[in-house]
């Protein structure tokens, strides 16, 4: 018989609360935080909008001997090192990441992994700008042979690449956001990176509960985070289809609507939403607060990737394969049926193509059933937060178990218990995860 596996910390990061009872209490009221980019000028672009974290700084979530690393720190990384801290004092943790004042369960550090979904992080533009201007020919042009080369057979100039900063490439390498987590709190257990864009944190958290199960860990910290929010990613995201033009709007929850064929698109947000879990007699040895139960898992490819109105491409699947094969496989591994589901908590980014074929998916797991669950979506109101956002609606999930409450704009009939809920996503590359939370005996 396989191990169960348990939450007993919550770390969520995002532009509606910074901790587990801030981010819950926004949740029940369905408060949206999709407003005006203050990060950068963003008035030349598309999407103007975003879920921003603001009023937050990482120097005061890591202790003081580490400060000076943060001068190498992505804004991904931050939010992963912030929303870990969050978690492990959660769960009650006492780790090299603590402070002198905080009391708890130490653990040991051998018998922790780390698990952390990550997306592709957009370099700093003015770094960039500063190597670049330093790169041209003679006619004021930019030069790959400037940019690359140290000197020319002339012996003239030098490579616009080593303008950049000496550590630039440990900033900005995906993997350094589960290397810093581990450097900070002493992890020494298997540690692993995911990059699935919206799907990762729901791939990585069942990645750590395989570790779990197989005994190569007691405890793991798992989740995801991204940021966006800088002139590069915006662009990118953009340019996928994913993003709406939210014009001279200042309130995103009135553009994203989820599975509304009139909403006019998606709009990005940043989020960090870190997890503790880990095996339940190690839980209850120590007396932890037991969330909820990581019952099942799942995860499949839905090829090709579509990016609505970007490429001219054949016309999409109407439901999301893989999303489907994701939950179905999630729910063997639960020994659950789609009836036994109280709660289903996808993606619903806004995106009407997109939604349309989540939703196809749904319906061919549910059937008529679908219309008589309860469910519910965050993108309305922190945006897409891609490798962050599996991380967030897992906490949503847990929460909504531990207390038998649902936010209070759910339309949906309400169930008399929530047993067991459905976490799922697709993914900008196809790659789509599930995971199904139960209720502890």
């Amino acid at each position: 018989m396989r191990p169960r596996i348990v939450i007993t910390g919550l770390g969520p990061v995002c532009s509606i609360g910074i901790g587990i009872e801030p981010f819950w209490e926004a949740l029940l009221e369905g408060r949206s935080a999709l407003a005006p980019i203050e990060a950068f000028d963003a008035s030349a672009y598309r999407p103007k909008l975003a879920g921003e974290v603001r009023e937050v700084k990482i120097r005061d979530f890591v202790p003081k001997s580490y400060r000076k690393a943060t001068k190498v720190m992505a804004r991904d990384t931050e939010l992963a090192v912030i929303a870990a801290k969050l978690a492990a004092q959660d769960a009650k943790l006492i780790t090299r990441g603590s402070e002198d004042t905080e009391t708890g369960f130490a653990p040991d550090l051998t018998r922790i992994g780390c698990q952390i979904g990550a997306g592709l992080i957009a370099a700093d533009t003015e770094e960039l700008s500063r190597a670049v201007v330093s790169a041209k020919d003679d006619n004021g042009e930019f030069s790959m042979e400037k940019w690359g080369t140290e000197s020319t057979e002339q012996g003239t100039g030098e490579s616009g690449m080593n303008n950049l900063p000496p550590l630039w490439l440990l900033k900005y390498l995906p993997n350094m956001l589960a290397c810093h987590v581990t450097i900070i709190h002493g992890l020494e257990g298997p540690s692993n990176t995911i990059m699935g864009a919206e799907a990762s944190a729901i791939l990585s958290i069942g990645e750590s509960a395989r570790v779990i199960e197989r005994g190569s860990a007691d405890l793991c910290f798992t989740g995801g985070a991204e940021s966006r929010l800088n002139p590069l990613g915006l662009l990118r995201w953009d340019y996928c289809g994913r993003l709406a033009d939210t014009a001279d709007a200042t309130d995103g929850s009135t553009i994203t609507k989820p599975y509304d064929p009139d909403s006019k698109g998606g709009i990005i947000g940043e989020a960090g939403g870190m997890l503790v879990i880990e095996n339940e007699n190690h839980a209850q040895a120590r007396n932890a607060t037991i969330y909820a139960i990581i019952s099942g898992f799942g995860a499949a490819q839905t090829p090709p990737p579509v990016f609505p109105g970007v490429f001219d491409e054949p016309e999409s699947d109407p439901i999301d394969r893989g999303l489907e094969a994701a939950i179905e496989s999630a729910l063997a591994d639960a020994d659950l049926t789609a009836d036994d589901i109280d709660l289903i908590i996808p993606m619903g980014i806004g995106v009407p193509s997109l939604d349309a074929m989540e939703m196809g998916a749904l319906r061919r797991v549910f059937a008529d059933r679908l219309d008589q669950i309860a469910c519910f979506t965050l993108a309305h109101l922190v945006g897409n937060t891609m490798a962050g956002h599996g991380g967030l609606m897992t906490a949503a999930g847990a929460k909504c178990i531990q207390t038998q409450r649902l936010p209070a704009h759910i339309a949906q009939p309400q169930p008399d218990a929530i047993n067991h809920v459905l976490i799922c996503s697709g993914s900008l590359g196809g790659q789509s995860g599930a995971l199904v939370l139960s209720k502890p005996q």
